[in-house]
């Protein structure tokens, strides 16, 4: 059985250096923060926050672990903060970054970035802490029990949130599709 390539890239290294990690990790937290609802307009000051959180605590990081949940742990604690502190912010347009791929025709490309969208907007709508699940598990390939530890909790709490936040996915998914009139 082969292993994803965000597992192969977070398996244990023995010690990094920071400016390793901020390199090698950026992209990562970067799109981890996107997905946990830091808007772009902010992505590069939470990024940024996160980065010096990961200076604070480098000494705390067990470098036998994978790196890459720990950074989420960080990433969501601060995107929680985020979205306490943003509640009274109105956005009137949501900000999906272009993922269309240049070989694509124009109509293949809007189709892609229309689905991407759809994606975007039902994910938002799932409970953070069932999100955080979510992603780390369907989106960057790590294993609920590798979850539950990086997140502190019990491994039956993060199944559950897992379950939860993949009916609320779906539910989501369903109701913006049948409003774009795409079901």
């Amino acid at each position: 059985m082969s292993t994803s390539p965000a597992l192969q890239q977070s398996e244990p290294h023995g010690p990094r250096s920071l400016a390793d990690v901020f390199e090698q990790e950026f992209r990562y937290v970067w799109n981890s923060l996107r997905r946990l609802g830091v808007q772009a307009r902010d992505l590069e000051d939470v990024t940024h926050e996160v980065f010096v959180r990961v200076h604070d605590q480098w000494p705390l990081y067990d470098a036998e672990r994978p790196l890459r949940p720990w950074l989420f742990g960080i990433a969501l604690g601060l995107a929680t903060n985020y979205r306490r502190l943003a509640r009274h912010r109105v956005d009137l347009v949501a900000e999906v970054p272009d993922t269309s791929d240049p070989a694509d025709d124009a109509e293949d490309g809007l189709v892609r970035r229309q689905e991407a969208e759809l994606v975007h907007a039902a994910l938002q709508r799932v409970p953070l802490e069932q999100r955080a699940v979510l992603v780390l598990h369907e989106l960057d390939g790590f294993s609920v029990p590798d979850i539950a530890t990086t997140l502190a909790l019990s491994v039956n709490t993060a199944y559950s949130r897992l379950r939860l936040g993949r009916e609320a996915f779906r539910t989501s998914f369903r109701r913006l599709a049948t409003q774009k009139g795409w079901r």
